[in-house]
């Protein structure tokens, strides 16, 4: 009997993960639509090419060598265990470690919910840098990305490992329930190291120094986008969870739930707001990128605040990712669809917020965590960037980015019956 409540539980908490995983993957598409919306139509076949193609180079990537190097996951280089020795293994497992009614994962399903958490670090560059970025030197970082940076990073947080060998994360009351940090403030720290070699777009800022809107071609993309990413990040936290077959955690998902859509809301009421005293308009960018701010925002951790906590800490998101992109823009760090700013301040803020509700992490260990993440990210994506520069180039020609990089990189057009801004 004991057996058969197991195999239950194990198929149904491996059901529940493999289909938050599936959301997750859909948060490519979003990502993909809030991009091609928040960009110029001349550029909007090269940002889709560049979603579909980092998605599938994210998870060959990953295959290869980053679950290897992130969880020590050689069984992908071996074979995996299947049928009834999977069922046998983890009934080994849970007869070793007493049974509770936890789930054991095969390898299979743990590395595709991974993967598409490693996609959706890559997803956030590639807005940052568009509308002037090298197609294929864009890819070529991907490789790196996903296949060392990104995993290297995570084995010192989610795997525990230690840093060098130097101190662990961990023990310093280092937590990041789904990513905050390790997700977002790396794909932000990845974005503004390429985007300071790379440079702002042409004609984005006056010699006086005033800056100059470059609006979108189609916010109603844009807002699908957003919708898409919300509904995808309750597979981004919910499945961080990792199992189902429980009373405690089913609770669990259903507040995680709850309190990841209160954020969002929370976060895109706010920023509405904001922008209307700050611009005397409702300005729908900030509201769509405040929405994403407060689901950055709750990701470090959605399990343990209340909902009006939860709505609250989005609002302080939705708040502070208005002010970020003012002040990157001031800096003169052009980022088209403001990604280092939903995704680096307000991951950082996630961070920060953990210790309010988590007895078990500490600022210090939130501080050191998010240093670590940050510099590490930071300095070996400059190198990867620095080395492409030298070799083949970041950016386009002046003359093919005033075309528009669909034609230069792409050789046609996403609305061809237009005519080229």
């Amino acid at each position: 009997m004991e057996n058969q409540i197991f195999e239950l539980q194990y198929a149904m908490d491996t059901f529940y993960f493999l289909i938050c995983g599936a959301l997750v993957m859909w948060m490519a598409a979003g990502f993909t639509m809030l991009e091609a919306g928040l960009v110029r139509s001349k550029n909007t076949t090269e940002i889709l090419t560049k979603n579909v193609a980092l998605y599938a180079i994210s998870c060959i990537m990953y295959l290869v060598c980053g679950y290897m190097i992130m969880y020590d996951g050689a069984l992908f280089l071996t074979g995996i265990a299947g049928g009834e020795d999977l069922v046998a293994n983890a009934l080994a497992a849970s007869a070793e470690e007493g049974f509770d009614g936890g789930a054991v994962y095969a390898d299979a399903s743990d590395f595709f919910f991974q993967v598409v958490f490693v996609a959706t670090a890559m997803s956030i560059v590639s807005g940052a840098v568009a509308e002037r970025m090298k197609l294929w030197s864009f890819l070529i970082f991907a490789v790196f990305m996903t296949g060392f940076i990104y995993p290297m990073e995570g084995s010192w947080t989610w795997n525990g490992a230690d840093v060098f060998g130097m101190y662990s994360l961990g023990d310093l009351g280092f937590l990041d329930f789904a990513g905050s940090g390790i997700v977002h403030l790396a794909g932000a720290a990845a974005a503004i190291s390429g985007v300071l070699l790379l440079g702002a777009r042409k004609g984005k800022y006056a010699s006086d120094g005033s800056v100059r809107p470059i609006p979108g071609a189609n916010l109603p993309m844009a807002a699908l986008g957003t919708f898409i990413l919300w509904m995808g990040w309750f597979g981004f936290n919910g499945g961080s969870v990792l199992k189902l077959g429980d009373i405690s955690s089913a609770n669990s998902v259903a507040m995680v739930f709850l309190n990841t859509n209160a954020a969002a809301a929370g976060g895109l009421v706010a920023a509405l707001i904001l922008a209307r005293v700050l611009f005397g308009k409702a300005d729908l960018t900030m509201a769509l990128n405040g929405a994403l701010a407060g689901l950055v925002a709750i990701t470090a951790e959605p399990s343990t605040p209340t909902p009006l906590l939860a709505t609250l800490f989005g609002a302080i998101g939705g708040c502070l990712v208005v002010f970020s992109i003012i002040t990157l823009d001031k800096l003169k760090i052009d980022d088209p669809v403001g990604a280092i700013s939903v995704h680096g301040s307000c991951g950082l803020l996630g961070l920060m917020l953990v210790p309010i509700t988590n007895s078990d992490s500490t600022f210090v260990g939130q501080i050191v965590g998010a240093l670590t993440i940050f510099i590490w990210v930071f300095v070996t994506s400059g190198i990867v960037w620095y080395v492409i520069k030298m070799t083949m180039g970041l950016r386009v020609t002046e003359e093919e980015e005033v075309l528009g990089v669909d034609m230069a990189e792409c050789g046609m057009e996403a609305y061809p019956e237009f005519v080229s801004q």
